[in-house]
């Protein structure tokens, strides 16, 4: 807060509601007009102060910064002083489209911040001058008194004074995902946020209920603005293939620039050529060795990644983040809504005559009651009926389906209860309600006497089952008749349920004649039976957390529910065995040193009762270690976690705004396992970069060998400069492009994740580069030997070589679609149609170079014979049936 509000301590849930209002100069009666105008000017404007974030030139020209940019420029620059403005041109087109695309796609992270904004509330009910009224929340002051009402948006940061049944939704805050009891008593001063029930937060929704507060916190010194201080504090890392990328492009320039200057000594000083010519041939040599057409592979690799991505439902909102998540080393999952549907479901119902499994998850009425493994017919289990009628009737919430989608008006709790009763077909519209005594925190329970229509009344009991008990003498028994409770049996019930995680309801009841109901007529109930709830875990999320821990990915949760519950999930989900499900607090993470955060976080499974902090400190303990981090979530709470990780994945129909914003990847059917499949497509993905990245620099590194060896032998060129932009352009732009549409690899998920700091060309690619090269550029240089000994003309000749170094690429791409296995055989060859596509391309774009008399003006050519096209397609046969042999007799690394 302010730096004059020093007087009153940060953590105000464990004070007196009296000692808040001293130590802020306040009171029930709340403050004046004038004392409210004069604190506005002293503490600011309740508003969450918003950064002036980097300007639109800024955010587009940073896309130029990239080795490889810088590499194509270059190109561009020899090109022009070459005089072919029309490569120079389409160089550069590259270059724009490829800032044009990273400007779009990121240019909206930072939205994060308006999406928390949107949160806050608009308006408050305020006490100014002894008098209630509406204000605008933004002029909201610490110390003013604030009226709460269901459906209202907290407006700030309050310490509770008085409340009536007042229930807070804070799951997007803290991750809780039941509608929290709120009350004025102080609570411990180390209680983690979810435990603070004496303060309502902002921007947390009133579910039901009432209450009066002081304002404690606005603006930036609020939970919800403190989240936002973290988020505006994260610094976004670069991407594993952006530093790999970097690198390989620094190493590449570095040796363009030293070869370039070879071939210049050698020709001027071993072998007396004009300088001019000297310089041409350098010219040509820088030509040949970039890889112009890599960045807009790259780019358009990613670009395709993207929209085979939004298929499985993984919306990519930053190109990178599709190749960053076949990296991903750690998955830290929120729990609710992420691993669990955020839908309360009854999943255990226990009478005296037996226990029963609820089959069905979700607000979706589908699913059954079983007994002994048999469905239930309702009127054979007379505790069952009574429970069922219980909490059906004594219920104020209803379901409702929209489109597809079934949701609960109301609390969660009481949705699932609804759920139950549909299951059972059980029908409530023939009561009428008399009185009823509403859920409150102090009871934990809920009372209401209703009439049936023959005019029988009875008392119904919903609640905690420790509430419940003291009331009851006895308990229903299968026969249906009333028997002496058996508090014993009951009590270990409870135990069990509570040991799975589950959330322990109660139902009890009694026949009465009355038409008033009071609490003292909430005794001598007969007991009917207890219902076990769950947030369920999704079915799909299961199989995918064990297909990313069979691809090496550890899976962690991290969530603001209770520890008890946490573990029981987790051990639902096959996150660990029971002995190796290792759990840790909020607690234990705020009193741990770096050293113990480290090791917490590479032995921790679940992390529970987490706030925004806990979450991000994990995260990056994580990275400090090398580990290359997923974050999912779907609440404010998780946002800067999310902007914090390699990969941040947001829940697109229950996430907040905020969330998405703060993400790179937006689940659009929040299912944890479109996660798993979008690592699978990460990686294929990088191995189809990869595949492209063997595929192009051959090309270059052939044509490059052709024109050093030329120099440094004091040989006539075999190509010209335009003839070797020629190759380069028409070769990535067709065949390289067609290994983006490869299909994964086989036993993708099978495999540990790659070494993020790994380099990009491992030995086994740059011994394959230099073979292919050789294999290529010696080739064309044989045969535009041959054709020079056979006293062809010199553009004949280089009409050959050109045709031949296409020709062999054409070939070199089926390889190139398989790293190791052998790409020949008839079950791989036809995978891909777009690769013969676009060797079908090629050879039409080839045949106009060699024949179309614009293209022969162009760009030097002549038409060349039947005889030495085939001279062409059998030496590219040769160098196909070499790389597969050195496939089958060298290749380990991928």
């Amino acid at each position: 807060m302010a730096k004059s509000l020093n007087s009153l301590p940060q953590d105000v849930h464990h004070l007196q509601a009296d000692q808040v209002l001293t130590a802020l100069d306040s009171s029930a009666a709340g403050l004046t007009k004038a004392q409210a105008l004069a604190r506005a000017e002293r503490y600011g404007a309740n508003a969450l102060p918003q950064a002036a974030g980097p300007s639109l030139f800024y955010r587009f020209f940073k896309h130029f910064h990239d080795t490889l940019i810088y590499v194509l420029l270059f190109a561009a620059l020899v090109t022009a002083l070459l005089g072919h403005w029309l490569d120079t041109g389409v160089i550069l087109a590259v270059v724009v489209i490829n800032a044009i695309i990273g400007f779009i796609q990121e240019g909206k992270a930072e939205q994060a911040l308006a999406g928390i904004r949107q949160m806050l509330s608009v308006s408050a009910n305020v006490c100014r001058d002894g008098h209630w009224q509406q204000v605008a929340a933004d002029t909201l002051v610490p110390g003013d008194i604030v009226k709460l009402r269901s459906g209202d948006r907290v407006p700030a940061d309050l310490r509770l004074l008085e409340t009536t049944e007042l229930r807070i939704e804070e799951s997007a805050l803290t991750g809780e995902s039941m509608p929290v009891s709120k009350h004025p008593q102080a609570v411990a001063v180390d209680a983690p946020l979810g435990d603070r029930t004496s303060i309502a937060f902002s921007g947390t929704l009133v579910t039901s209920g009432r209450g009066i507060a002081v304002v404690t916190a606005i603006g930036a010194a609020t939970e919800i603005g403190q989240i936002n201080t973290l988020l505006s504090d994260v610094q976004s890392l670069e991407t594993p293939l952006t530093l790999q990328m970097n690198q390989f492009g620094r190493y590449l320039a570095l040796a363009i620039a030293l070869l370039t200057l070879l071939m210049l000594a050698v020709g001027l000083l071993a072998h007396d050529y004009a300088p001019a010519e000297v310089f041409l041939a350098a010219i040509g040599f820088a030509v040949a060795a970039i890889p112009e057409g890599l960045p807009a592979i790259l780019t358009i690799t990613l670009a395709l990644g993207v929209k085979q991505m939004a298929d499985r439902h993984a919306i990519t909102r930053k190109l990178n983040a599709v190749e960053t998540l076949g990296a991903v080393t750690v998955i830290c999952s929120d729990k609710t809504g992420t691993l669990t549907r955020n839908e309360m479901t009854a999943k255990d119902v226990i009478t005296c005559q037996g226990h029963y499994q609820v089959t069905g998850i979700g607000y979706a009425p589908t699913g059954e009651i079983l007994w002994q493994n048999q469905p239930v017919v309702l009127k054979e289990h007379p505790a069952l009926q009574a429970l069922i009628e219980v909490v059906a009737v004594a219920n104020d919430s209803e379901l409702q389906q929209k489109q597809t989608i079934w949701q609960v008006h109301g609390e969660p709790t009481e949705g699932a209860l609804l759920c139950l009763a549909e299951k059972a077909g059980f029908e409530r519209e023939r009561y009428q309600r008399l009185a009823v005594i509403p859920f409150e925190s102090e009871n934990k329970f809920m009372a209401s006497l209703e009439q049936q229509a023959d005019g029988s009344k009875y008392v119904l009991l919903k609640g905690a089952p420790d509430r419940l008990l003291p009331r009851c003498t006895t308990q229903l028994a299968a026969n249906a008749l009333a028997e002496p409770l058996d508090t014993a049996f009951w009590q270990k019930q409870i135990e069990q349920l509570s040991q799975q995680g589950l959330r322990v309801l109660a139902a009890a009841g009694k026949p009465t004649t009355q038409v008033e109901l009071g609490m003292p007529d909430l005794n001598e109930l007969c007991f009917y039976g207890l219902i076990g709830i769950i947030d369920p875990p999704r079915p799909e999320a299961i199989t995918a957390i064990a297909a990313c821990q069979q691809a090496g990915i550890k899976v962690k949760m991290i969530t603001g529910d209770h520890a008890g519950t946490a573990k029981a999930i987790g051990q639902a989900m096959g996150l660990a065995n029971e002995h190796e499900l290792v759990v840790y607090t909020g607690q234990d993470i705020a009193q741990a040193t770096a050293e113990e955060l480290q090791q917490m976080a590479q032995t921790g499974t679940i992390f529970a009762r987490t706030s925004p902090e806990h979450k991000l400190r994990l995260v990056q303990a994580l990275q400090q270690q090398g580990d290359i981090v997923a974050m999912t979530g779907d609440g404010v709470n998780d946002a800067p976690a999310l902007k914090q990780a390699d990969v941040g994945v947001a829940m697109g129909i229950k996430g907040s705004e905020a969330s998405k914003e703060a993400a790179d990847i937006v689940l659009a059917d929040d299912n944890f396992s479109t996660i798993a499949a979008a690592v699978a497509e990460g990686r294929t993905i990088y191995d189809n970069l990869r595949k492209a990245i063997l595929f192009i620099l051959p090309t270059n590194g052939a044509q490059g060998l052709v024109m050093l060896c030329a120099v440094l032998f004091g040989l006539t060129l075999p190509l010209t400069p335009v003839q070797i932009l020629w190759v380069n352009m028409v070769v990535a732009i067709t065949l390289a492009l067609a290994l983006a549409f490869e299909p994964a690899e086989p036993g993708v998920m099978r495999r540990p994740p790659r070494t993020a700091k790994a380099a990009l060309l491992s030995r086994a690619f740059l011994r394959r580069i230099t073979l292919v090269s050789v294999l290529i550029g010696g080739s064309a240089m044989l045969l535009f030997n041959i054709a020079i000994n056979q006293e062809l003309s010199l553009e004949y000749a280089r009409t050959l070589s050109v045709t031949a170094l296409v020709v062999a690429q054409a070939g070199y791409l089926l390889n190139s679609r398989h790293l190791s296995s052998f790409s020949l055989h008839p079950k791989l060859l036809f995978t891909n149609p777009v690769a013969w596509l676009a060797i079908g391309v090629l050879v039409l774009l080839q045949l106009a170079f060699v024949y179309a008399p614009f293209m022969q003006s162009l760009f030097g050519t002549t038409a060349l014979q039947l005889e030495h096209w085939g001279w062409c397609v059998l030496g590219a046969a040769l160098i196909m049936l070499l790389i597969e042999l050195e496939k089958k007799l060298l290749w380990q690394d991928q």
